[in-house]
């Protein structure tokens, strides 16, 4: 510890022991744990103690009835907590009689404080940080800490209740670790008292069978069984499995959730998944006993096991698509579902579930359509992959909830009234419609999503979520569509989609819903980006009016959609596809007018969004080179800079110096900008043609944009600023021609407006530079040393311990109404 720190404890020590006077707020007690963790992780808590009395004095205070505030008191607790995790000092603080006192029955246990959640929460914490070597054994077993631990478990706060629970599986994890003795004996009687003591609690919740302690057996056992992997595990499994095994006998079954995540733990395990335990019978025996509902977690993950036997696989797999079965089974005449695995079958208890409400339906498929999701793309999943079935049972969901399905059973007709216009379950049923198309299915099926995709984006009952769902379906089942071989453009299935597709995506344009509209030119945009090339899909967006209404909606009344429509229309004039592209005779002039428009929403939009979304398709203008942009690249670069510079968003600023940082890479001949400490820097350019770049770079005013930004007041900006000008020193400085030339440049201008821009102040325009005094500018600035102070955090310069114990000797004689919280 610092002589200074040192001085100053003793002071801190008599403030924090005073109930009298106000401390410092939690965030100053948790800098100040940290900081004596450091000293304790650095050298010896002993010798901390011996050298600072004080310290043993504060914690005296705890052993006072009325002695300390409840933070100040669990402050102390955490902190001989800290001090004791090292065996030397935890036997200096048992001899003097602190531990018992600050741990066992005649500490704060039977305090006022210890009504308060935080006083628990430290008494725990403390505990977990002293329990870190066989010496705390002994003392944890006799000083009935852990009958205290165990009523915990069912504190009023969940924060304190948690933590006692993984304080139970540490202590156990402690006092079974044996690396010299092997493995713990299967006597109860060998094994030592806290174990004892903790798998004796255990047994007694499961015997119990009141939710309640059952539950916190349960819990206890899968954080041990996640988190330890030791030998002993096997041992502790096999005297805890039949009292688990019980569980399954009992009706109503207690706590099957944390019996689910119990028995997946343990399967995880390295130690008893490759053992003979009994597991995988317990596992299936447990997915017999469980409802469907309860069931599918286990079931999916079963399927997610590396290893695990084929028999229970299939048992899982078909457990999980039972919902679906039933679905399959409602509405086709056949006498059982189609495709699916042999065995899986809609069962009379997953039919009353889904006909016993409507929550219950919809909680039920929800379930199984997201579970079928994960596993989807998972290499272990089952294999064949019923992938036909599916999409038909997706296609069915979605018909039952729009009503267009005719179901052929009396369970049909009733699942159609309980699914009709259920939102969540049309968005759970397009998620997974979704993702199936990442794999191909029968001709017929793959029209019938295309049909039902088509009925859910022209329904005017869809919400504005379920059509976003259906706007991403749509789009990812149209980028998996198949080409005919040979042939570079769409087949002519997907052709005919498109021609269906674009009227009613012109519709949602002009929908008096926001969100739908903004949802309608993300999926333009993206289809754009993708299809951009095909000469099937060219010809039929310009055929439509899509391009014209996305120009219109930029002037849209809502800020999200005016964002989109400028990135959907920086897109289709990417492409080509622009709505002046149909009118060849006066492309040049509404070209103008294209860029005009977006140059006014960047200079007068309100509102963040669309002026962010303009910079960002300035910035892919000019890195593809496009037509509007090479027509006069240095007037474009220019205005878009000067309305950059003056924007309030700073992350316009910031995407302003993206743009800059691309023009500058184009315009000194690199492919493009990297980083100028990269492993391979980016080659000098020569001094003839670096003389005219730095020229251009200066009729742009990119050296002033970059000076301005390099003092911002938003650190990301002055960072990006900071790597721009990095990278352009390194690109000029090795070529020594332009200085050698002529005398010393005149750099006082350059140096006078930095330092105005530096104290805050405006200035006037730098004006053309010359390239000696920018490459003299940048030769004199400490941009390294600038970017290492960015990279600070903010409280770098005031965020010594020195500092902070000052701050809370500060506030002492300050009532406590009247404390800032700085933080």
């Amino acid at each position: 510890m610092d002589p200074e720190c040192s001085q100053l404890l003793p002071a801190l020590c008599a403030v924090l022991a005073d109930p009298r006077q106000p401390v410092a707020d939690d965030t100053c007690l948790e800098k100040l744990l940290d900081w004596f963790k450091t000293i304790t992780e650095a050298g010896s808590s002993l010798q901390l103690l011996q050298e600072n009395p004080c310290l043993v004095e504060l914690l005296c205070h705890v052993l006072k009835p009325q002695g300390l505030s409840a933070r100040v008191l669990s402050f102390s607790l955490r902190l001989a907590g800290v001090f004791a995790a090292q065996e030397s000092c935890f036997q200096y603080l048992q001899q003097a009689e602190l531990l018992p006192g600050l741990f066992g029955e005649a500490g704060p246990l039977g305090q006022a404080a210890w009504s308060a959640p935080t006083v628990r929460s430290g008494w725990i914490q403390g505990l977990r940080s002293l329990a870190q070597h066989p010496s705390a054994l002994p003392f944890l077993a006799d000083c009935g800490t852990l009958d205290t631990i165990f009523s915990l478990q069912g504190d009023s706060s969940l924060f304190v209740a948690s933590a006692a629970g993984q304080l139970l599986v540490h202590i156990l994890g402690l006092s079974l670790q044996r690396p010299a003795e092997g493995p713990p004996s299967p006597q109860a009687c060998d094994w030592p008292v806290c174990a004892q003591k903790i798998v004796g609690h255990i047994e007694g919740s499961l015997r119990s069978m009141a939710t309640p302690q059952v539950t916190q057996a349960l819990n206890v056992l899968t954080t041990t069984f996640g988190h330890c992997h030791g030998p002993w595990m096997q041992v502790l499994w096999e005297r805890l499995s039949p009292l688990v095994a019980c569980l399954l006998q009992e009706d109503p079954l207690p706590a099957a959730h944390s019996l689910v995540d119990l028995l997946l733990s343990v399967a995880r395990s390295p130690v008893l998944s490759s053992s003979d335990c009994g597991l995988w019978e317990t596992l299936a025996q447990t997915l017999r006993r469980l409802s469907p509902a309860q069931a599918g977690p286990l079931a999916l993950g079963i399927l997610k096991l590396q290893d695990c036997p084929q028999a229970l696989r299939a048992q899982a797999f078909g457990v999980l698509l039972q919902p679906l079965a039933c679905v399959l089974t409602a509405a086709d005449q056949a006498p059982g579902p189609p495709g699916l695995p042999e065995g899986t079958t809609g069962d009379s208890v997953t039919v009353d579930t889904l006909l016993s409400s409507k929550s219950a339906c919809a909680g039920l498929l929800c379930q199984t359509l997201a579970h079928l999701e994960l596993l989807q793309p998972l290499p272990q999943r089952p294999s064949p992959w019923p992938q036909a079935p599916l999409l038909g049972a997706a296609v069915t969901i979605l018909r039952f909830c729009n009503g267009s399905a005719a179901p052929a059973s009396d369970v049909g007709g009733r699942l159609c009234a309980i699914l009709a216009g259920c939102v969540r379950v049309q968005r759970a049923a397009l998620d997974f419609l979704g993702a199936l198309a990442q794999e191909t299915g029968p001709q017929e099926l793959v029209t019938q999503v295309s049909a039902v995709l088509l009925e859910y984006l022209r329904s005017p009952d869809s919400s504005p979520t379920v059509l976003k769902k259906a706007f991403q379906a749509t789009l990812r089942w149209l980028l998996s569509s198949p080409r005919a071989p040979g042939c570079c453009d769409l087949d002519p299935d997907t052709q005919l989609f498109l021609r269906e597709l674009l009227p009613v995506l012109r519709k949602r344009l002009c929908s008096p819903c926001w969100e739908v509209r903004d949802s309608g030119l993300e999926f333009l945009t993206q289809v754009t980006r993708h299809w951009g090339g095909q000469a099937g899909f060219r010809h039929a967006l310009l055929a439509s009016e899509v391009p014209e209404l996305a120009e219109q909606l930029l002037r849209d009344p809502e800020s999200y959609v005016r964002a989109s429509a400028v990135t959907a229309v920086g897109q289709l004039s990417s492409q080509g596809l622009h709505a002046t592209a149909a009118s060849p005779e006066q492309l040049g002039g509404q070209k103008e007018s294209l860029l005009a428009e977006l140059l006014h929403v960047l200079s007068t939009d309100s509102e963040g969004f669309p002026r962010r979304a303009a910079m960002q398709v300035f910035t892919e203008w000019l890195r593809d080179r496009h037509a509007d942009v090479a027509e006069d690249t240095e007037r474009f670069v220019a205005r878009v800079l000067q309305a950059a510079s003056r924007d309030l968003d700073w992350e316009v600023r910031a995407q302003g110096l993206e743009l800059a940082l691309v023009f500058l890479a184009q315009t000194l001949g690199q492919p493009s900008a990297r980083c100028p400490y990269a492993v391979a820097a980016p080659q000098a350019t020569p001094p003839g043609p670096l003389a005219q770049a730095l020229r251009a770079l200066s009729r742009v005013r990119l050296f002033e944009f970059a000076f301005r930004a390099l003092f911002d007041c938003d650190r990301p900006v002055a960072q990006k600023s900071c790597d721009l000008l990095l990278f352009l020193r390194a690109q000029a400085t090795p070529s020594g021609g332009l200085q050698e030339a002529e005398g010393s440049p005149d750099v006082v201008p350059v140096e006078a407006a930095l330092q105005r821009w530096r104290a805050g102040e405006q200035g006037e325009p730098l004006g053309d530079l010359e390239p000696e005094a920018v490459l003299a500018v940048l030769r004199s600035l400490d941009l390294e040393g600038l970017r290492g102070a960015l990279a600070e955090s903010s409280d770098h310069v005031e965020k010594s311990p020195q500092s902070l114990l000052q701050d809370m000797l500060a506030t002492v004689g300050v009532r406590g109404e009247n404390q800032a919280d700085c933080y």
